[in-house]
């Protein structure tokens, strides 16, 4: 028989419900309605970390487009986060005009951070001399 302590901890997983829900623009009621559970049932899950049913748990990371691979399997690299997904849907509905411009703006943050970690490295060597 397992011991309560070995349990995993749903809390993580019910505030990223929770933060994702609010992003979207939802209610509990809503959400409730859409996956037929009732609201305090919902309540549970993203306050206190309840263990959701399977279904339930199903139908919440579909619905919300949550990547559950960052609370079950937090050192893999390979796999998308929460955040990313949610984007990546954005991305979706844009045109490629669109995404253009898009790709400008991940290349100019790429670019200012190499530029920031040039700085760093330079004023490292003129302290060092």
């Amino acid at each position: 028989m397992r011991k309560k302590e070995d349990k995993y901890d749903f809390r993580a997983f019910g505030l990223a419900i929770k933060e994702a829900r609010m992003k979207q623009g939802l209610t509990r009621e809503q959400v409730g309605t859409m996956i037929e559970i009732d609201p305090r049932y919902l309540t549970n899950i993203e306050n206190k970390g309840q263990h959701p049913s399977l279904q339930v748990f199903y139908d919440l990371v579909s619905l919300l487009n949550i990547s559950v691979d960052e609370f079950f399997l937090p050192a893999s690299d390979l796999d998308k986060s929460t955040r990313r997904r949610q984007l990546e849907k954005q991305l979706d509905n844009l045109s490629d005009k669109d995404l253009v411009i898009m790709e400008s703006v991940a290349n100019g943050i790429i670019k200012s951070k190499e530029v920031a970690e040039e700085c760093k490295c330079q004023i490292k060597q003129c302290i060092e001399k």
